[in-house]
């Protein structure tokens, strides 16, 4: 057994000033950890190895008019409105084959919009939504093509595009084809096939990312039908798979039509008054009751982006750590335009609100949050803030999670993962079943508990979001005897590793520790 340092182990006249104190209770508030809260959209594939990436996804706006048929898609708004053919690395069937052959699951969005891209050239000139033969002014052209424009003109978006200059038109029936198309290749979602469809990709805005072919705002009416319809389509292809949806960009996209714009309007009062997110849960449950039970729905998905800026500076640290509260505190007021400021919501408590709509109208459906992002990964304040982002879904319940724009195994925000997938270099990992913890001051010093099915250690992660060292005894009840803790620090005095501490104490059912400035600290209790 290590020894500690007299330093390291009492808390001192400082801790006492602070009053701070950690608690963990391995007996208390015991529920499952799902492993797929710590997916990604991407990932580097040493990296995805590394951690054992449990789940990847197919997504994003390029995927809304993805063609399987010609392995075309169009990137809408984000470039140009231009068809691009997938290379061979980047097809959907690459996707799966990677993804399976690293025992990584599989979310893959399936076309809902109405409209797919054509056969289009594989290089320049493409084809594109909004081309200068037809709008010779515009404020933007790509550099690369110019022919093919932003859509834009005097900072407005131009209307009157042709459809057929890039996309075919098609029904639910293609994801159908889709489904059967990746099941003859893969097998069904039961036989190591793709496990889980989405339902296109923030639908809301497509009368903005996919205007060329989808001016229209999204009503109620039309996510519900399109959702229904393609979701029975997919359970036909492969009754075994899960669907999940309706992947809302964020808060506007929660609660509001792309009719209503970001709050109750006519389409929510022609709807029962009902938000998007309660109307679409109710609707999928009805079509559900209406044909014989089946489930079309099995993950309620959002988007969750913090609406904070991307910077390092004190401020922007402190909000983003403030923030990651959104996610499940009562009395949390949003610092954002969506807050008092703005459209003035009441506090999101997000996870616990989707839980709270699922139970009310559509019971057993999962939850998800496919896109998210607090920003800062390459810097440690956003890998506190992504440690304690994991955290949360872990304590909070929920289902699944893949993070958009993903760190690269060298920045900070990796090691937030590595802390939960492979502190050790050897594929040890945070615990499966969340206990109970508690934190006298949760915004300073955050505790967050689980213990290992496999060889019954306790695991704590302990996150200090401040610029100085802070002592606190944690107490541990409902775990057996003393012994010693093992310590794992990831901190601005060694970016580059997680460092192997010296082991602690665990005498009298407490530990007594100074955690550093700005850092994750995981305590691994065996179990004696």
């Amino acid at each position: 057994m290590a020894a500690t340092s007299a330093a390291e182990a009492l808390p001192g006249p400082a801790a006492a000033a602070a009053g701070l104190t950690l608690s963990v209770n391995a007996a208390g508030a015991r529920h499952p950890i799902s492993a797929d809260i710590y997916g990604l959209n991407g990932a580097d594939p040493a990296f995805a190895a590394e951690i054992g990436m449990p789940v990847a996804r197919w997504g994003g706006n390029a995927s809304s008019r993805y063609n399987f048929t010609n392995h075309t898609y169009n990137t809408g708004s984000d470039w140009y409105f231009e068809n691009i053919v997938a290379g061979p690395d980047n097809t959907v069937e690459s996707f799966v084959k990677t993804n399976r052959d690293r025992g990584t699951k599989q979310v893959v969005a399936v076309p809902m919009i109405g409209w797919v891209a054509k056969d289009s050239p594989s290089s320049h000139p493409f084809a594109c939504g909004f081309p200068a033969t037809r709008f010779p002014a515009q404020d933007g052209f790509d550099q690369w093509d110019a022919n093919c424009g932003n859509g834009k003109l005097d900072g407005a978006n131009l209307t009157g595009a042709d459809p057929a200059d890039t996309s075919v038109r098609v029904d639910a029936s293609f994801a159908g084809d889709m489904v059967s198309h990746l099941v003859s290749q893969f097998g069904a979602a039961n036989h190591g096939g793709v496990r889980i469809y989405e339902l296109d990709n923030e639908p809301v805005l497509w009368s903005s990312t996919h205007r060329d072919v989808h001016p229209e705002a999204v009503s109620y009416d039309e996510l519900g039908a399109k959702s229904t319809a393609t979701a029975a389509a997919i359970k036909a292809a492969d009754p075994s798979a899960a669907v999940l949806g309706p992947s809302g960009w964020g808060y506007c996209e929660w609660v509001a039509s792309g009719l209503d714009g970001c709050g109750p309007g006519a389409d929510a009062a022609a709807h029962g008054g009902l938000n998007l997110s309660q109307w679409y849960l109710k609707n999928m449950k009805g079509f559900s009751d209406a044909h014989g039970g089946l489930r079309t729905l099995n993950y309620f998905d959002q988007h969750y982006y913090p609406q904070i800026g991307g910077g390092t500076d004190p401020e922007s640290d402190a909000l983003r750590l403030r923030s990651t509260r959104s996610l499940w505190d009562p009395t949390y007021v949003e610092e954002s335009w969506i807050g008092p400021s703005g459209v003035n919501a009441p506090p999101l408590q997000f996870i616990r609100t989707m839980k709270a709509w699922v139970a009310q109208y559509y019971p057993g459906t999962k939850v998800a949050i496919t896109e998210y992002n607090w920003g800062a990964l390459n810097d440690i304040n956003g890998a506190l803030a992504q440690a304690e982002v994991l955290g949360i879904f872990g304590r909070e319940g929920l289902d699944l999670a893949t993070i958009w724009g993903e760190p690269q195994p060298e920045q900070p925000g990796a090691y937030a993962f590595r802390m939960y997938r492979d502190y050790d270099r050897a594929g040890g990992r945070f615990g499966d079943v969340s206990v109970s913890s508690a934190s006298s001051d949760q915004g300073r010093l955050a505790v967050y508990a689980a213990q290992r099915s496999a060889d019954k250690a306790l695991t704590l992660m302990i996150i200090n979001k401040t610029d100085g060292d802070l002592p606190a005894p944690l107490s541990v009840d409902g775990f057996p005897g003393d012994g010693t803790a093992q310590r794992f620090t990831y901190s601005p005095a060694d970016l580059t590793s997680i460092v192997r501490g010296e082991d602690l104490a665990v005498h009298r059912r407490t530990i007594d520790a100074t955690y550093p400035a700005n850092s994750i600290t995981l305590l691994v209790l065996p179990r004696r």
